[in-house]
């Protein structure tokens, strides 16, 4: 019998997403993807799998699943409230969820994107090499109430009780950029007072990019806001007509015609991509060199994930000091005055 999850309710953003379609930008087709591709690395990692296995996003809000056989998962990205039938579930770890039960994942209380990862991955089609939807290539479409979703073999699933500790990345912050094409037609006065602006994200935005906020005046290059139509990439930051930034992100297009006061790392695009409306944002440039140390540092992190996975419960015969540690505790001789 195949591993199925069902989906009893759903909101409205919940997509099957992977690390997404590279190569087909030269037709006019983004990577797409997760919005987080940090949080699919870390739910492959708690569970212990290929960091290519699909997963649910859920954008803002999760739904009702229920297992129809034995699973694994473990939830990772924005914090959102979860319980299996009223007991709740903890983040960033892994979990059983046995047949007939039903998790319940409400909506994010911090940043945007939440992700339902389960052991084996899951085992929708592919297109193009990829599971991910990509609904503005109208490839893929939203899970809703109804569908089974098939999930992949899962050679672990004995293997639950893990645990990832990971930095908050849900409040907001400095993001890295390096230089675009047309940073330098930004005056340096322009360059330097978008690096000390706070901008706040504007409840404009979907998995294509976010529009940012901020108080004074618009933003504006001495030759226009409007240049000859050429590649974009996520990370790109466009300076709009009407002279706010907007941050591109997974399933951006692949041209457009505004300029780029500059591009965040990539490092830095899921901070961008969890931050809510309203939270806020600051922007540092930095140079290539720091860039690439960046990315370095980057790729060692996420390849140490799954050495840096723990158990929930630790075995006392691998606690070597356990005498050391206050087990009993309350104890009294009987006669203490009430």
């Amino acid at each position: 019998m195949n591993a199925t999850l069902k989906v009893i309710q759903a909101g409205p953003s919940v997509l099957i997403q992977d690390m997404g379609r590279p190569g087909y930008i030269g037709v006019g087709l983004s990577m797409g993807g997760a919005a987080d591709r940090l949080a699919l690395s870390e739910g492959a990692a708690i569970l212990g799998q290929d960091v290519g296995c699909a997963a649910l996003e859920l954008g803002g809000f999760g739904g009702v699943f229920e297992a129809t056989t034995h699973l694994r998962f473990a939830l990772t990205g924005a914090p959102m409230q979860a319980d299996i039938d009223g007991q709740p579930v903890l983040r960033n770890s892994s979990h059983d969820l046995w047949p007939g039960q039903c998790l319940t994942i409400g909506a994010a209380r911090a940043g945007v994107y939440g992700y339902l990862h389960l052991g084996g991955g899951l085992n929708t089609p592919q297109i193009l090499g990829s599971r991910s939807a990509h609904l503005g290539a109208g490839i893929g479409k939203p899970v809703v109430a109804g569908d089974f979703l098939d999930v992949g073999p899962d050679d672990r699933l004995e293997q639950t009780g893990f645990v990832l500790d990971i930095a908050d990345r849900f409040a907001g912050g400095t993001v890295r950029m390096v230089e675009s094409a047309q940073t330098r037609q930004f005056a340096d006065a322009e360059l330097k007072r978008f690096q000390t602006v706070a901008f706040r994200r504007d409840p404009r935005g979907n998995r294509q990019g976010v529009r940012l906020a901020a108080e004074g005046a618009p933003f504006a290059v001495e030759a226009g806001l409007k240049i000859l139509s050429e590649v974009i990439v996520p990370g790109d930051i466009q300076i709009t007509g009407d002279g706010a930034p907007y941050v591109l992100l997974s399933e951006c297009q692949t041209t457009g015609g505004y300029p780029r006061i500059g591009t965040v790392i990539p490092e830095d695009l899921p901070l961008v991509a969890q931050t809510a409306p309203g939270t806020v944002l600051r922007f540092e440039l930095i140079g290539l060199d720091a860039a690439l140390k960046a990315h370095k540092a980057a790729r060692e992190e996420m390849a140490g994930l799954a050495r840096r996975v723990r158990p929930l419960i630790r075995d006392p015969h691998d606690i070597s000091d356990l005498l050391a540690y206050q087990l009993i505790s309350g104890a009294t001789a009987g006669d203490d005055p009430l």
